[in-house]
C-alpha cells in the first residue's frame, strides 16, 4: 500500500527582526534591495507579535498542519501532514527531501493561497516537483471558490460585523482585500518574458492570470453569506515598497472614497490569507487603522482564520479530494 501524506505550502516568515534582510533577499531571489525598503519592513516587524518583532506566521501555519493531520485521522483517511515555507525555514526542498526519506509515495498539495496566481501558485508548485523525485503529487492549483472557505470567512466576519454595526447603531460596510501583486504578473502573457526565469503553469497563450478574478469571487462568496452587510468594497492590499506598478485599487483609496460619502465606520477583512503576519497585524490593524482614523472613520477587522475548525474541514476534503485523484490515477 501507498504511504500517503498531505504537503501544506506557505509564503514563510523571519523570526527576528535580524534575520528580515535575509528573508526579503529569498522573497526577491537575490535581487538588490534598497536599504531604506529593509529598513522599513524591519521597521514594520518591530512593532508586531509577542515578543515584539515576531510574526506568529510559521506557528499558526504548523498549528493548522496538526489540526489537519487530527482531522484527516478522525475521518478515518490518516496521512501525516507536512508544512514547508517558500521563503523561509522550513523551506519546501526541505520538507520534501524529508517526505521522500520518510517513505512517502504519493501527496496531496495544497498551497495556503487560495486566490491562484501563475507566478507566486506557480513557484510553490516548481519548488516542490523540483524535490519530488519518485513521489507521485497532486498540486491544487487555487480553491478560491471553496464553499467551506467562505463560510469559515463569513463566520468571523458575521461576529465582527455584528459588534461594529451595533455599537455605530447602523450596519456598516465591508472592504474585502488580498495581498496585491505586480501589474506585469497578472497581465495577458503570450510568452514567456525575455529575461525572466518565469515558468508558467499550461494555458492558453494570452490568457490573464486568475488571480484578481479569484479574489473576487472569494469576495463574493463570503458577502453573499452575511446578508446584512449593507455594501462591500474590494481592494488590493501590501503593495511593494521597491517601485514597479501594482494592482489595485488600494485600501488608502478605497478609504478616501469612503470618507468622501461621509462612512464613519468600516469592517475591513482580509480573504486572501489564512492567518495572522505582519501583512494583517502591522498593514490592517496599525497602517490601515490609522489611515481610517485620519480620515474619520473607525476600522475594525475580524478575527483571522487561525485555527478554525471550519477551515480545517475545508481542507481536509481539499485533502481527500487530491489523495482520491492520486489513488484513481494509480489504479
Amino acid at each position: 500500500m501507498s504511504k500517503r501524506a498531505v504537503l501544506l505550502l506557505a509564503h514563510g516568515t523571519p523570526n527576528t527582526v535580524d534575520e528580515v534582510p535575509e528573508y526579503l533577499r529569498n522573497v526577491v531571489s537575490g535581487r538588490a534591495i534598497p536599504q531604506h525598503v529593509v529598513e522599513e519592513i524591519q521597521h514594520r516587524y518591530s512593532l508586531i507579535g509577542e515578543p515584539r518583532g515576531h510574526s506568529p506566521l510559521t506557528e499558526l501555519t504548523l498549528e493548522q498542519g496538526a489540526l489537519l493531520e487530527a482531522e484527516l485521522a478522525r475521518m478515518g483517511e490518516p496521512a501525516r501532514v507536512y508544512v514547508g515555507m517558500r521563503n523561509w525555514r522550513p523551506y519546501i526542498a526541505d520538507v520534501v527531501k524529508q517526505m521522500r526519506a520518510d517513505g512517502v509515495d504519493e501527496a496531496a498539495v495544497i498551497c495556503l493561497a487560495p486566490q491562484n496566481s501563475r507566478t507566486s501558485v506557480g513557484l510553490y508548485r516548481r519548488a516542490a516537483l523540483a524535490e519530488a523525485g519518485r513521489i507521485r503529487m497532486d498540486f491544487l492549483e487555487g480553491w478560491a471558490d471553496e464553499p467551506l472557505l467562505a463560510d469559515a470567512f463569513a463566520e468571523r466576519l458575521r461576529v465582527a460585523h455584528g459588534r461594529l454595526s451595533q455599537e455605530m447603531g447602523q450596519p456598516v460596510p465591508v472592504i474585502f482585500t488580498a495581498h496585491s501583486v505586480p501589474l506585469r504578473t497578472v497581465q495577458a502573457v503570450a510568452h514567456e518574458p525575455a529575461g525572466e526565469k518565469i515558468h508558467w503553469p499550461a494555458a492558453s497563450p494570452g490568457t490573464p492570470d486568475p488571480y484578481a478574478t479569484e479574489a473576487r469571487v472569494t469576495a463574493q462568496m463570503v458577502a453573499d453569506r452575511v446578508p446584512e452587510i449593507p455594501a462591500w468594497y474590494f481592494a488590493f492590499q501590501s503593495q511593494g515598497a521597491s517601485g514597479g506598478r501594482w494592482i489595485g485599487p488600494t485600501v488608502e483609496e478605497t478609504l478616501d472614497g469612503l470618507a468622501a460619502e461621509a462612512v464613519t465606520a468600516v469592517v475591513l477583512q482580509p480573504i486572501g490569507f489564512l492567518c495572522d503576519h505582519v501583512e494583517i497585524l502591522y498593514d490592517v490593524d496599525i497602517a490601515f487603522r490609522e489611515y481610517a482614523a485620519k480620515a474619520g472613520i473607525r476600522l475594525e477587522r475580524p478575527e483571522s482564520l487561525n485555527g478554525s475548525p471550519l477551515l480545517t474541514k475545508a481542507l481536509a476534503k481539499l485533502a481527500r479530494q487530491g489523495l482520491a485523484r492520486l489513488a484513481d490515477r494509480s489504479a
